[in-house]
């Protein structure tokens, strides 16, 4: 072959080296135009590949080029010069042929259809030319090294046109190189998983089919079985099939950012497809979120999965595809075509003992990132009370969150100063400004009394400098259990003593504590402390809600306020509660109100009452006032809830009832215990067991006439409220009285009340029939009406103190 032939069948960048080579042979007015020149060409080239080669090789890229500069010039002032001023023609060294043809044998190797510059760099070390040679064994460049680096660099990509080189490399601005990550030490370490992994390695050794789809709930661990995949390749501890091959993440959204054109993301998705087949099989291509390659695209164009599926079903690529259930049923079992070409993989949540180890291994990364340390009990405790306290996500994702935030958390408590620090240190600045103003004024008795201040706050900020330091040596930088516990709290609102303690003390004595704001009702109240001990005691289905309620009663004897009253002992917030009124839950299509509209109905998309509440508040008290008004289908839909925890919206969403407690209300058999109050003598009932029982068998007797049998089964206990006596009308007046002082204390105004204001209120006050909302509307009417009068009149003011009385069954203030 001619040097022209050999000319032909290189790439665009050796024919651009090829004319910098010559135009330096012309410059230097050489004799014959030889290898070394061609050498000097690929350095001058301001895209010369030699610079990522020498890195590649581990050689210093600067250095290497600067010596082989240096050596060059040096040969080249040693060949005879052309005695003519000008260069007529190009003579031409039957080296730079033998180049060539040695090039293009490297070539075949790569198996290219061109010369392109790492080629015909490489025929360099066996060109005839022995100045060459020397120069580049004097500038300590190995051939091995140097073809190992080439073959790093290519990837497994051939040069298949002439423009090859001079392209812009579509893998490397649309994916990430896992296997390179992996090498790098640049991923996570991957616990577990061995079983899913060895799976995927079945399926990419199959003839055909041969694209694994992992599926499973966001969170689960789908991309981190493709890592570690990406890190046995590196590792080489995978079959011979898979060893030279790489795993390159596709990017979606960079694909279609900037695609402003119509055709101009068909191209791109085009261009990947054809590097990864020109690759030979050596790329495997992983499509996080693969229902994406579906859905995108312009809008009457053709999406990314109709280019990719030729390739698939030919075989020429290999793809890893994962996603969730929801999206794989929508998107691509919705595309028979390309679901064909996968074969699905189900990733399922790992247990809390699973993760529990998983946390262990992501251990040393964590702390090395945070620059804190872990206790293993912290790590223990992220994983159960992530599973426990965090329903809406899945293990071990919600869990590493949790390990990554106490992790944050503590690594800010180390290096931030304290909020008293920063206020101390303002207020010293504010009173040193204060004091030079003084100090300008010739006021010197300020200037000393300012002086005295500044001294007591130095003091102070020693002192709290001190009690930091001391706190920051005992921590250690250490993350415990008390630092997970927070992080949960602050994530779902529980406090942090809830979840921290065995509560065993407070539990012991939650009779007491309810008492606080619900008078009477002893046997109702331990009847609900009962199965709250139980459930807290570990002793009932974790998957079943805390506790399922039905209260039964006269309106007015504390229904609700018990309900409000465990709000405030369980959850520290009597806020903390799911009210809904089932009167307007009367007619059969009111379900959806609860559950949200199915499709195609108005409201679809907006969530149920119910579900999205308890989403937004997972831990809180669901009250379902006048239960006994709902519509049967409404019960249908509570008998999951109180048997499997959880409940399925119009959307498919499963929400977790399990860290509720629901509590129906209902005045069913209110007249039952009406009519036989004299007859069993309601004064008794505090302390007389069997006659509670007796009314209550009673009213149960209504109860089964209106609900199901498996209703009630499934309800931890059916309490009911007994009417209030005289007895319970005095503590409520003194709770109420006493809610009242407190508010006008918040004022400072000191009232007093007499005893005579008190049998007033009860004697006008006191039903058996409609319980304390009377007396509430009296101590409204009596005493509010007038005090609201006064104050607004100024005859009350701040700091005063007065006592009502009672004068003629009205009351005054003294």
């Amino acid at each position: 072959m001619t040097f022209q032939q050999y000319l032909n069948r290189c790439t665009e960048k050796v024919i651009q080296i090829i004319n910098l080579a010559v135009t330096e042979y012309i410059e230097q007015k050489q004799e014959i135009f030889t290898p070394e020149m061609i050498l000097l060409g690929m350095i001058a080239h301001k895209n010369s590949g030699l610079f990522k080669i020498f890195e590649e090789a581990g050689y210093p890229p600067e250095e290497t080029v600067s010596k082989l500069m240096d050596l060059l010039y040096n040969r080249q002032q040693l060949l005879p010069r052309h005695s003519q001023q000008g260069v007529q023609q190009v003579r031409i060294s039957p080296d730079v042929e033998e180049l060539f043809r040695i090039a293009l044998e490297i070539a075949g190797e790569f198996q290219d259809k061109y010369i392109g510059e790492d080629a015909l760099f490489l025929a360099m070390f066996r060109a005839p030319s022995e100045d060459l040679r020397r120069i580049l064994h004097e500038a300590g460049l190995e051939e091995e090294r140097i073809r190992a680096a080439i073959k790093s660099l290519r990837k497994g990509r051939r040069i298949t046109d002439k423009s090859a080189e001079s392209k812009v490399d579509v893998l490397k601005l649309y994916t990430t190189d896992l296997t390179e990550m992996a090498r790098k030490g640049l991923l996570d370490p991957v616990i577990g998983r061995e079983e899913e992994i060895m799976r995927v390695i079945e399926i990419l050794s199959r003839r055909k089919k041969n694209n694994p789809i992992l599926i499973g709930y966001p969170g689960v661990g789908k991309t981190v079985i493709v890592e570690g995949l990406a890190q046995r390749i590196a590792a080489a501890d995978v079959p011979e099939t898979l060893l030279d091959k790489r795993i390159l993440q596709l990017d979606m959204s960079e694909v279609v950012a900037g695609a402003k054109f119509k055709g101009e993301f068909e191209e791109r998705v085009k261009a990947i497809k054809d590097e990864i087949i020109s690759a030979a099989g050596s790329i495997i291509l992983f499509i996080d979120e693969t229902h994406t390659v579906v859905a995108s695209g312009d809008p009457g164009g053709v999406s990314a999965s109709n280019i990719l599926k030729p390739a698939l079903a030919k075989g020429e690529l290999q793809c890893i595809g994962a996603t969730t259930f929801q999206e794989y049923k929508k998107y691509i079992e919705a595309d028979k075509a390309l679901e064909r070409r996968f074969q699905p993989i189900i990733v399922e949540e790992p247990s809390v003992e699973e993760t529990i180890t998983i946390l262990k291994g992501l251990k040393e990364k964590y702390e090395k990132h945070h620059g804190i340390r872990y206790d293993d009990e912290a790590l223990v405790m992220a994983a159960r009370l992530s599973e426990r306290y965090i329903s809406d996500r899945f293990l071990p994702d919600k869990a590493i969150d949790v390990m990554d935030e106490a992790g944050a958390r503590k690594r800010l408590q180390v290096i931030y100063v304290s909020p008293e620090i920063r206020k101390l240190e303002m207020e010293k600045q504010r009173l040193k400004d204060e004091q030079l103003a003084y100090y300008e004024k010739a006021d010197f008795e300020n200037v000393a009394l300012l002086q005295q201040k500044i001294s007591i706050i130095n003091e102070e900020l020693n002192q709290l400098r001190q009690k930091s330091q001391q706190e920051r040596q005992t921590a250690k930088s250490l993350v415990t259990p008390d630092d997970v516990a927070e992080v949960i709290h602050r994530w779902t609102g529980i406090p942090i003593q809830r979840v921290l303690t065995s509560e065993a003390e407070k539990l012991l004595h939650m009779e007491e504590n309810l008492h606080q704001r619900v008078v009477g009702q002893e046997m109702a109240i331990a009847a609900v402390s009962d199965a709250i001990r139980r459930n807290r005691a570990g002793l009932k289905d974790p998957n079943r809600p805390i506790g399922a309620f039905l209260f039964l009663g006269p309106t007015g004897v504390g229904k609700t306020e018990l309900a409000k009253a465990l709000a405030e002992f369980l959850m520290d917030d009597e806020k903390r509660i799911i009210r809904l009124d089932m009167s307007e839950y009367m007619e059969p299509h009111t379900v959806s109100r609860l559950i949200g509209s199915p499709p195609g109905y108005v409201g679809y998309g907006e969530g149920g009452q119910l579900t999205e509440a308890v989403k937004r508040n997972p831990y809180s008290v669901v009250l379902l006032d006048e239960i006994e008004k709902a519509h049967p289908n409404i019960f249908n839909v509570l008998l999951q809830i109180f048997d499997e925890g959880h409940l399925t919206d119009a959307q498919g969403v499963k929400v977790s009832f399990k860290n509720t407690i629901i509590i129906g209300t209902s005045n069913i058999g209110a007249h039952e215990i009406a009519r036989d109050v004299k007859r069993i003598g309601f004064e008794t009932f505090e302390d007389n067991e069997k006659t509670y029982e007796e009314m209550k068998n009673l009213v149960m007797s209504e109860v089964k006439k209106i609900f199901k049998p498996e209703f009630i089964n499934r309800l931890d206990d059916i309490i009911v409220f007994h009417s209030l006596t005289m007895e319970d009308f005095k503590q409520i007046v003194e709770l109420e009285l006493g809610k009242l002082q407190k508010r006008l204390v918040e004022q400072d105004i000191k009232v007093e009340f007499t005893d005579r204001v008190k049998k007033m209120l009860l004697k006008y006050g006191f039903s058996e029939i409609y319980g304390a909302r009377p007396l509430k509307r009296e101590i409204e009417k009596r005493i509010e009406n007038p005090l609201s009068r006064m104050l607004i009149q100024g005859q009350l003011s701040k700091h005063q103190s007065v006592v009502l009385d009672v004068q003629k069954d009205e009351v005054v203030v003294k």
